[in-house]
């Protein structure tokens, strides 16, 4: 059941108002390798033992490629006084694990420079490069198989400051929790698998955030649309290539799609696959407190020129600022790469427009309602 807008804005700054938690930490694992080893054998019994025994009060994890491939992870202990037992367990897990299981590949400095490049012109507009490049100006590399404790710099100007930023941790908890899970029960390593995962939890959060179709496809479009341009010139991300693909996908893809989208519109997510059922609940509740955060006047954005600060209030202007980092988000941990991530959001967009396997989802759907009514 989704909760009061209202009551969303109370759990919120109640939280604020009597944070007994601990602070932050944020341990930075270098492994040259997929991450799922170093997610479903360490980080999720790490995080589990941590929760059962009352010493965690919120956890996330990120991938990253800054300075070497390397996992991220954030966990916040539930008191100050757990902070020393949090720290010592976590690095004694992480440890235990590199030892056990290292990574063999060793990345050189050169591996993947020019994209690197492009990825620090990114990050870095103004060229501040100086902390993570050596004198040949290559990106430095932290050893393969190690970890470091660095500080957690959360991004307030992207997630609506404090408040934004308290909301996105909790959500950061429930996709972390399901990509983790996701890794241990399915299989991702196959990219067939990944991406149609991938495909159907976007249409999730992307469809309980903008559920109109036409504003829905426009998004998608401008979602792809920020990464083609991100990488001019590279040829990082196509948009020739994706075409040719689409008369193979769309169908499907459309049918898929659909479902799920009338699903939402029903109020009936049951419906669907208990994976997407369970997020969809969740989107409708990160839906609603983001909406009762905005009203509250407790959104400030950093203006993407970065010269100012923006408070937003409008619920239609808020939701589309959240979704693209939200969802983006659960993509980096799933593992999906930015070109595929663009490459869905293309497909997606495009199969609303074009209302590829609409039909067959209605006959589908008129198929689903007679069998009902005769039961009864």
């Amino acid at each position: 059941m989704t909760p009061s807008p209202t009551g969303a804005r109370a759990d919120v700054r109640a939280d604020a108002r009597a944070d007994t938690r601990g602070a932050w930490q944020a341990l930075h694992i270098f492994y040259a390798a997929n991450p799922q080893p170093l997610l479903v054998q360490c980080v999720r019994p790490l995080i589990a033992g941590l929760t059962a025994d009352g010493l965690l009060a919120g956890h996330f994890f990120i991938n990253y490629w800054l300075e070497g491939p390397h996992v991220r992870l954030r966990l916040r202990p539930a008191t100050p006084e757990a902070e020393t037992e949090v720290r010592r367990r976590s690095e004694e897990a992480v440890a235990a694990f590199l030892k056990a299981r290292p990574a063999l590949y060793e990345v050189d400095s050169g591996f993947l420079n020019e994209f690197y490049n492009t990825l620090f012109d990114i990050e870095f507009p103004e060229g501040d490069r100086g902390a993570f490049t050596g004198p040949d100006g290559r990106m430095n590399l932290r050893p393969n198989n190690s970890y470091a404790r660095e500080p957690y710099e959360p991004e307030y100007g992207k997630y609506g400051g404090p408040a934004g930023v308290e909301l996105a941790e909790w959500h950061f908890a429930r996709s972390s929790d399901l990509v983790i899970d996701a890794l241990h029960r399915m299989n991702l390593h196959l990219r067939t698998v990944l991406l149609g995962t991938s495909a159907q939890l976007m249409m999730v959060m992307a469809g309980v955030f903008l559920p109109d179709r036409d504003e829905l496809a426009g998004y998608l479009d401008r979602y792809y649309e920020f990464w083609h341009q991100a990488f001019p010139g590279t040829g990082f991300i196509g948009s020739e290539e994706y075409d040719l693909t689409y008369g193979q996908t769309a169908s499907g893809l459309g049918r898929r799609f659909a479902a799920v989208r009338g699903a939402l519109a029903s109020g009936k997510s049951a419906r669907l696959p208990a994976f997407l059922a369970g997020w969809a609940d969740h989107c409708h509740e990160l839906r609603a407190r983001a909406e009762a955060l905005a009203v509250a006047g407790d959104l400030v954005f950093r203006s993407w020129d970065g010269t100012r600060d923006e408070r937003v209030t409008d619920p239609a202007e808020a939701l589309p600022l959240l979704l693209s980092p939200y969802m983006h988000m659960t993509n980096n941990r799933l593992h999906v790469t930015i070109r595929d991530e663009a490459y869905l959001a293309h497909l997606l967009g495009r199969v609303l427009r074009e209302g590829a396997g609409d039909g067959e989802a209605e006959r589908a759907g008129e198929r689903e309602a007679g069998a009902t009514a005769a039961a009864t």
